[in-house]
């Protein structure tokens, strides 16, 4: 539908949705109709392993309902209705409501994961909704995943009412038997990708070497996620979680609380209390959401190693407070801040491990001391951040997950900002130094992730001579819905495909790792640069001068552009339509309110 011309809103466009796999209507076995016809794409075979470690967490009881029962948050509602019954106690009424949740990790790699940034502005818009239309005085949210805790702080800033949010919790860590070590959901995409390559072997320390890959995949799926909780490194759920405690609109250590950890139900007791001084005091969320909080929402993302997802959704978050932040301000910090943590997915521990030594306050307490995080900023506790982490310990002298400011992993931030002519408007990178700082390598284009996936798993991406595969057509518009991308990422380092970069106008996966670029803006769909690469053009990453750039000349950029035409849209109907018809660009956070 053209909004410029009347004459087609009166002659839509033929209704187009998703095709998403599927067994035949009329699939059989044993002479009775099998019902998981939709279920079996992921449930089947280990093409989706992520998908099936964390059904199996959900309740999953066993391999053969997996493959074969069909499938039509457990844990947050619980948490839900110890805030309810706490709210009471002190004297007020109390009313529980949800909201939507796509699990990133069900849906990775396949159609489904179009649907999950754009649950962040369905979030924000029913909390927006509920707050409002029901006149409601104060709001608590207990989000779980990514995307669900901007969604959460976008709406409190919309209606700006007394708000606390109340993190989910992290997941244990898992442990695989047949690998003899710690294991998590990024191993089973990582484990996917030696599967393909037939690297996938149990480890060479003197124990059993006896197992089948498809033994040493099962036992991945089943212990890669032991319980409740979200994805267990400083991946995006614990990015944004952190961030959100170091801004002050959770209760001291909500973000590293474990979700079935009794600190996480006595968290949800003491919200209560807090909740109220927030009442009584008038602290309102755009009192907290400020230049200063932002900042501080930066400085524990880059000295932690955070996901570039933070970039998107810090960005959206401050357009929604009316708070002045740029791709400019990320950079800026990341030139300061020291990468400090050993954490998940480029190094070795768990945010459940760093709970055991003091968890994210005593981070604080740390970078606050060293004059890197602003402890002056007010929190929902009604005492300031400084104020809030003074009685926690200081981290322990012998452990080894947060490094000595003097001795970082990495002397400035790991995300860096880069600009070029494939990308004028902004990229975001995530380089934690272990991979290098620059990369040159020849292009290999896939207009869609599917085509990627589909040439790993033929084993077509090869070792030896570099190369940066351009996966296009990813971004908010023509995805739509900014898709990540952790699946084929994950099989690259799986495979240890070292000689590999990645460059998208989607997203990465928080559990993504290796040179990886994202948020390439302009996207292909509207005619970026991104859509003119061609297969063998020469192409050039380089984090020390903020470069992303093809070996093109302007005239022939050009040249290319006068022969490009939009491709016809996936989607006319539905959510995604009206999604890909309203988002902004990623650079300016993926809005879509910002008329």
């Amino acid at each position: 539908m053209d909004p410029s011309n009347p004459r087609k809103q009166s002659e839509p466009e033929e209704p187009r949705f998703l095709d998403f796999p599927h067994l035949p209507d009329d699939a059989s076995q044993d002479g009775r109709p099998l019902l998981n016809k939709y279920s079996s794409t992921i449930t089947r075979g280990h093409a989706f392993p992520g998908a099936q470690a964390m059904l199996y967490a959900a309740g999953v009881p066993d391999q053969e309902s997996m493959r074969n029962s069909p499938h039509p948050s457990m844990h947050l509602l619980e948490l839900g209705k110890t805030i309810k019954s706490a709210v009471q106690k002190q004297g007020m009424l109390a009313w529980q409501y949800n909201t939507i949740g796509v699990s990133d990790a069900i849906t990775m790699g396949g159609e489904g994961m179009r649907f999950s940034l754009q649950s962040r502005e369905i979030i924000a818009d029913s909390i927006e909704t509920v707050t409002c239309a029901q006149h409601h005085d104060a709001c608590i949210t207990v989000p779980g995943c990514d995307k669900n805790m901007p969604g959460c702080i976008m709406a409190m800033a919309r209606h700006n009412r007394p708000s606390i949010m109340v993190y989910g919790g992290t997941i244990a860590v898992g442990y695989s038997k047949l690998l003899r070590k710690p294991i998590n959901i990024a191993t089973c995409y990582e484990a996917a990708g030696a599967y393909i390559y037939d690297t996938l072997t149990q480890p060479d320390d003197g124990g059993d070497r006896s197992k089948t890959k498809d033994e040493i995949m099962d036992d991945i799926e089943h212990h890669a996620c032991p319980g409740a909780g979200a994805c267990g490194g400083m991946y995006t759920a614990n990015t944004m979680a952190t961030a959100i405690e170091s801004m002050g609109l959770t209760i001291p250590g909500s973000s590293s609380n474990p979700a079935t950890s009794p600190s996480k139900m006595r968290e949800c007791q003491k919200v209560a209390g807090a909740i109220k001084i927030c009442m009584e005091k008038g602290i309102k969320p755009r009192d907290l959401l400020t230049k200063r909080s932002f900042e501080n929402a930066m400085v524990i993302t880059m000295a932690l190693g955070g996901s570039t997802n933070g970039v998107v959704h810090f960005l959206a978050m401050a357009a929604t407070a009316g708070v002045s932040l740029t791709l400019d301000d990320i950079q800026r910090v990341s030139n300061k801040i020291p990468f400090i943590a050993n954490l998940a997915p480029s190094g070795k521990y768990f945010m459940a491990d760093l709970y055991e030594i003091g968890g994210i306050p005593s981070v604080q307490k740390l970078l606050i001391a060293a004059g890197l995080l602003d402890g002056g900023i007010p929190t929902v506790t009604g005492k300031t951040l400084a104020e809030n982490v003074e009685t926690y310990p200081s981290l322990p002298q012998d452990q080894a997950i947060i490094h000595p400011l003097s001795n970082p992993i990495k002397s400035t931030g790991h995300l860096q900002i880069l600009r070029g002519n494939l990308a004028p408007g902004g990229a975001v990178a995530k380089i934690t130094g272990k991979e290098g700082t620059r990369f040159v390598g020849k292009a290999r284009v896939f207009d869609k992730e599917n085509q990627l996936d589909a040439a790993l798993g033929a084993g077509e991406i090869k070792h030896g001579q570099n190369l940066v595969l351009i996966v296009r057509y990813e971004g908010p518009k023509g995805g739509p819905g900014m898709p990540e991308q952790l699946k084929a990422s994950a099989a690259l380092m799986g495979a240890k495909l070292t000689n590999v970069a990645l460059i998208t106008d989607g997203r990465y996966s928080g559990a993504s790792h290796g040179f990886i670029v994202g948020h390439v803006v302009p996207e292909a769909a509207v005619g970026g640069p991104i859509a003119v690469v061609r297969n063998g053009d020469t192409i050039t990453i380089d984090a020390e001068t903020n470069m992303l750039s093809m070996d093109v000349t302007e005239e022939e950029v050009q040249r290319r552009m006068m022969g490009w035409k939009p491709p016809q849209r996936t989607v006319t109907r539905g959510v995604l339509a009206k999604y890909a018809a309203l988002v902004g660009d990623a650079s300016h956070g993926a809005l879509t309110d910002a008329f």
